[in-house]
């Protein structure tokens, strides 16, 4: 059931274009569905920050249905690759920007990575990770460092069909494939083993084993 908050966050985005991801996008989105500044507030008390995170939310609950209703199929590495170009097409561009622009802020920091993480998350999820211990963060960690450089990349890229973008992309993992060969070489090492188990190891795809008791870090409405 739509809330007066999504209300609020709707007539809000048809702001954004013009706007930004701003308080002021806020205050004509709340004028034009009849809610008082001191409600909209209420609703989005971190003003174009909370505007873009709800929006970056949304897109990441698109993805996890495509993941869904659509599992990427091939190698575990273009199963990736499919996940996150998938993800970029879902946004605007524009809207991207604007979020972009306002999560960039320092006061913003924490929550921008909290999104990439939270994006990165549900594509391991969507791609039946079964991974645990140290394996569940630096999967997430190396895949977040990938998104995040392909993102940037991406806001500039007026290739056709996004072509470049998805080079870069390419590039990206292969780097990390061959950091994976790098780190078979070193488990050969006595003692070394245990170091390379903290490293990157994401694109193969992982055994299933028992996960550990986990308690999942509650998060607002934006999320599905």
């Amino acid at each position: 059931m739509e809330t007066e908050r999504d209300r609020l966050i709707d007539a809000a985005l048809n702001h954004a274009t013009f706007e930004g991801m701003s308080q002021t996008a806020i205050a004509e989105g709340a004028r034009d569905i009849g809610i008082s500044p001191a409600m909209a507030r209420v609703h989005l008390p971190g003003g174009g920050a909370d505007l873009a995170a709800a929006y970056h939310r949304r897109k990441d609950a698109e993805l996890r249905e495509w993941l869904k209703a659509t599992p990427p199929q091939g190698r575990f590495r273009e199963k990736v690759t499919q996940a996150v170009m998938h993800r970029l097409l879902l946004s605007d561009r524009q809207m991207a920007r604007a979020g972009a622009v306002v999560l960039a802020l320092p006061q913003n920091a924490a929550l921008g990575t909290r999104l990439v993480w939270d994006t990165v998350d549900a594509i391991w999820n969507g791609l039946g990770d079964t991974s645990s211990d140290v394996n569940w963060y630096s999967k997430r960690a190396t895949l977040a460092a990938v998104y995040g450089a392909t993102v940037l990349y991406w806001l500039g890229d007026d290739s056709p069909d996004l072509a470049d973008t998805r080079a870069f992309l390419d590039r990206r993992i292969e780097g990390v494939m061959r950091f994976e060969t790098l780190k078979g070489r070193l488990r050969a090492i006595p003692g070394v083993a245990p170091l390379t188990d903290i490293a990157t190891g994401w694109i193969r795809k992982p055994q299933p084993r028992p996960a550990p008791g986990r308690t999942e870090t509650a998060t607002n409405g934006d999320q599905a």
